[in-house]
């Protein structure tokens, strides 16, 4: 499952007037609007796309909301990772660290700084769907980058051009606007291209020893995100193989990688999670699959995913995701 910062929920929303009902939209993503803001706090990838697109359909003007959402951004906002980020000697250093160290806010994107002769492109890489929802996510990322570029820079940040893989929205005017330079959709890549003299171009609280520190704070979060993201998968890939016989056990799934239920257990918990939400979650993603990518009959589906009953999974499906099994086939 990809997994997205909670941070950005909160910015998106502050950006949009108060016409949009906020602590909906956070409470549908699991959020509660009243907790403090944690970077740490992740959400699913999944709901962070479906999320923009119930935003998109409130608000009066969706298409200007990733460039709004963008230019709140602050360094700040993204903890031990923003101060890396502005503690870099230079702005290429500084996209040095967004390369490594993005997997603490997200392990849905990455980024690669590509150099050529014109400058550098700070590419984003997403793999998925091309839904609407993604495409805000994306314009919203390439936003972000431009806003903390031009927060830490000792010089005025302009790039040279900006790409986007999906097609253009009705009007370009505010994105052109916003980013100063040329934007193009349609395009082979996402990216910011960026000259050589401003990535080379000194930060204003660039230090090397206190990057240094950040970075040694960083390396430790990313193992551990790292060995939370192993732990997971594996877990995931065992509910999925067993569900066709039944939902498996804790103690089942625990002996198949060698521990206990109650080493399983705590591991889970070390990591935010429990086993009957991963059991759920492997339950819905296998159900999206088969409807999606297959012509098994719901009763089928039913039975591949753990259900003795259709009516049982028709009524749990619907909890997850506000529809029937047979109407999201459809509309897929």
């Amino acid at each position: 499952m990809g997994k997205i910062t909670s941070l950005f929920v909160r910015k998106v929303l502050g950006a949009v007037g108060d016409d949009v009902d906020k602590a909906g939209l956070m409470r549908s993503v699991g959020i509660d609007p009243d907790s403090p803001v944690d970077p740490k706090y992740m959400i699913s990838d999944v709901e962070y796309y479906d999320f923009l697109e119930r935003l998109a359909a409130q608000e009066k003007d969706p298409t200007t909301i990733p460039l709004r959402a963008g230019a709140a951004m602050r360094c700040d906002d993204y903890g031990a990772f923003g101060l890396a980020y502005k503690s870099a000697p230079t702005l290429r250093g500084s996209y040095d660290r967004a390369e490594r160290y993005a997997l603490v806010l997200t392990n849905v994107a990455t980024y690669t700084l590509e150099l050529t002769r014109e400058g550098g492109y700070e590419h984003l890489h997403r793999e998925g769907e091309r839904s609407l929802g993604m495409r805000l996510s994306n314009e919203a990322t390439i936003a972000s980058i431009a806003s903390i570029s031009r927060e830490v820079s000792t010089k005025p940040f302009t790039p040279l051009g900006v790409y986007f893989k999906h097609a253009a929205p009705d009007s370009i005017v505010e994105h052109e606007a916003y980013f100063g330079c040329p934007v193009h959709f349609d395009s082979d890549r996402d990216a910011l291209l960026v000259s050589n003299e401003t990535l080379n171009t000194p930060n204003q609280l660039g230090d090397k020893s206190i990057s240094m520190f950040f970075d040694s704070h960083l390396e430790a979060e990313v193992l551990k995100v790292k060995e939370e993201h192993t732990l997971e998968h594996q877990v995931r890939g065992q509910i999925s193989r067993a569900l066709s016989e039944g939902v498996p056990g804790i103690s089942d799934v625990a002996s198949s990688l060698g521990m206990s239920g109650r080493t399983l257990q705590r591991r889970l918990a070390d990591h935010g999670y429990t086993f009957q939400v991963l059991v759920d979650e492997s339950r819905r993603q296998l159900a999206e699959r088969l409807l999606q990518q297959t012509d098994y009959s719901l009763a089928e589906v039913a039975f591949m995913t753990g259900y003795s009953e259709q009516s049982a999974f028709t009524r749990a499906f619907k909890r997850w995701a506000g529809q029937t099994p047979r109407s999201f086939r459809l509309s897929a």
